[in-house]
């Protein structure tokens, strides 16, 4: 039994993102002299071989050289993992998202507050990875509206894994939260490592991080087309600008989108080595076709499934998104990696507009 101060947090899934944010959580901080948070961590799995493996060995193929920390119980079971859970940690792709919540709907507590760290945009609905929380769960108007929020940021999970130094920021529905389970996000999350920030704008910090993805693959393109860093440079900028129109068409805040969630997030997904979508992107332009690559990773790869949504999105609230149009044709319309780059060389010739 736990303490009445102790807080009790589900983690839906055990990828790379779930098993971070369960040490995060329940794990002591090497930088407080092995300081520990008053929590009690469950993490589910669907995969019982992989949830077995976790449970006995505290270590995960996905993530190497790591260890999950002995209080964290694994399970197989979704009513064991979110009974009297205060906290739920949605940590599963975001097109597996609906699935999921829809099985846990009779076994969260009422009171539960939701925390999404998925990016993605839902294909079919068009709907952001809180909102698709919110629709499922359907909860009883008469009651007191549920907490929902998010974690976003540049986080590379094996970076994380390794306490690098790193940033990430809370945001949470204003119609749902007074601020106050923003901060509890804040304060749980943040370790001497980690340095958690706060944003209102749940729109525009969702939104960056689903559409990032789509940017990265582009980026990966270039690499493996080894067109140099003056191309990569420009498509960030420009990538970024057009993420920006997006968000403030639909109604996010500009800045979000020049801040942590936004165009920190975007730099180091086209960057880093490890960006799943960047990799992706980058054995496209080596020309390996998309179904082939898409076997053989273990991972998902976010910004495939996200830029059918983003394409939709910008067509739906009018938006030029030059690149990510690319990006789409490159994935399923077969034009060729080299070719989309030389359309987008190609168009017409205009002032620079920034967002």
């Amino acid at each position: 039994m736990t303490d009445q101060t102790t807080t009790n947090i589900a983690v839906l899934g055990v990828g790379q993102m779930g098993l971070v944010c369960a040490n995060m959580l329940a794990g002591s901080d090497p930088g407080l002299g092995g300081q520990r948070k008053a929590v009690s961590v469950r993490a589910w799995g669907h995969d019982p071989d992989e949830v077995g493996a976790l449970a006995q060995t505290h270590t995960s193929m996905r993530l190497a050289h790591f260890e999950l920390d002995e209080t964290v119980r694994v399970t197989l079971d979704l009513e064991e993992a979110l009974f009297e859970s205060q906290i739920v940690v949605v940590a599963v792709p975001t097109q597996h998202i609906r699935e999921v919540i829809g099985r846990v709907r009779d076994f969260v507590p009422s009171s539960a507050g939701f925390v999404s760290v998925a990016k993605g945009i839902e294909i079919d609905t068009l709907l952001r990875p809180t909102q698709i929380i919110a629709d499922v769960l359907d909860d009883d108007p008469d009651q007191a509206a549920r907490p929902l929020g998010c974690l976003s940021g540049p986080t590379i999970a094996t970076e994380l894994a390794a306490c690098l130094p790193a940033t990430m920021v809370a945001s949470t529905d204003p119609a749902t939260d007074d601020g106050s389970f923003a901060r509890a996000i804040q304060r749980l999350f943040n370790t001497s490592w980690l340095r958690v920030y706060t944003n209102e704008d749940l729109l525009g910090v969702e939104l960056a991080g689903a559409t990032k993805n789509v940017i990265a693959i582009a980026a990966g393109i270039l690499d493996g087309l080894q067109a140099g860093s003056n191309a990569k440079s420009a498509l960030l900028a420009r990538g970024l600008a057009e993420i920006a129109r997006l968000g403030v068409a639909m109604g996010a805040s500009r800045e979000t989108f020049f801040g942590v969630a936004g165009v920190g997030d975007l730099a180091t997904t086209c960057f880093s080595p490890e960006g799943r979508n960047r990799s992706c992107g980058e054995a496209l332009g080596k020309g390996e076709p998309l179904d082939e690559y898409l076997k053989r990773t273990p991972f998902v790869v976010e910004g495939v499934a996200t830029s059918k949504a983003v394409v939709a999105l910008a067509k739906k609230f009018r938006v030029e998104m030059p690149i990510t149009q690319a990006v789409h044709s490159v994935l399923f319309d077969r034009v060729d990696p080299l070719d989309a780059i030389t359309n987008l060389m190609s168009r017409e010739l205009k002032s620079e507009q920034v967002g």
